[in-house]
């Protein structure tokens, strides 16, 4: 099949070798995905073309700087400002200096992601967004998160860290100058989808920040992020 050639597999397999290309997947997934590109003659041409393309990627992107009050905004959408100027985290440059790098991740899985769509039905799989959540103070927690606009779902994979006894990690967006707004707890290790409904979709857009705190079992009881943050990432549009 020619590097230019379109796939016969299912979406959801052209996402899964799409991922296992992009380093996306770990354990016993990547594991299982790298069995069956032994296997499959079709899925092993996806990988081939995956890798042609983006191999040249690597030198393309230079680091953007964030913009000035990125700092402030994100505190003060979490915690209210209450907290603004508080020690810690949030007076830390490592968060600033993160933020920075966050540009050039982003663009590596913004592009290798948007590859994928000639190879499928636009109106099936319309990948607008996609966020590097990555780790802040040391945490050691990263995701990537994709938001299919048309399924109206975000995708979030956890890339790196471990789980915390007696703890949960809770995912927030950020809008703006509007509240945080909490999508769930998210699992480490593993993949999840989480189903944004017509309310909330005009939110999830360029610009908006994805926050991950550490909260208590079953996530913060009021609405409100309690814990310390442990990775932040904006939405970039592919």
């Amino acid at each position: 099949m020619s590097t230019e050639g379109h796939s016969s597999s299912g979406e959801d397999d052209q996402v899964l070798v799409a991922e296992y290309a992009l380093g996306l997947l770990e354990g016993g997934e990547r594991a299982a995905v790298a069995r069956r590109i032994a296997g499959e003659p079709v899925l092993a041409a996806d990988l081939r073309l995956w890798r042609n393309r983006l191999s040249t990627l690597d030198n393309e992107f230079a680091e953007v700087a964030a913009p000035a009050g990125v700092l402030s905004r994100i505190e003060n959408r979490l915690f209210g400002a209450t907290k603004a100027g508080a020690g810690g985290l949030w007076n830390s440059l490592a968060l600033w200096r993160a933020l920075t790098a966050t540009a050039a991740a982003v663009a590596v899985v913004a592009i290798g992601v948007n590859l994928l769509q000639p190879r499928v039905d636009p109106t099936a799989f319309a990948t607008q967004l996609v966020a590097a959540i990555q780790a802040q103070e040391g945490s050691g927690v990263e995701f990537v998160a994709i938001y299919n606009e048309a399924l109206g779902e975000v995708r979030i994979t956890s890339l790196k860290g471990d789980a915390v006894a007696d703890k949960d990690y809770e995912l927030w967006y950020i809008k703006g100058d509007a509240p945080a707004v909490s999508m769930g707890v998210l699992p480490v290790n593993e993949r999840r989808e989480i189903p944004i409904d017509a309310a909330t979709r005009p939110n999830i857009g360029p610009g908006t920040v994805f926050a991950v705190t550490l909260e208590q079992k079953g996530g913060s009881p009021t609405g409100v992020a309690q814990g310390p943050i442990v990775a932040v990432g904006t939405a970039t549009p592919i």
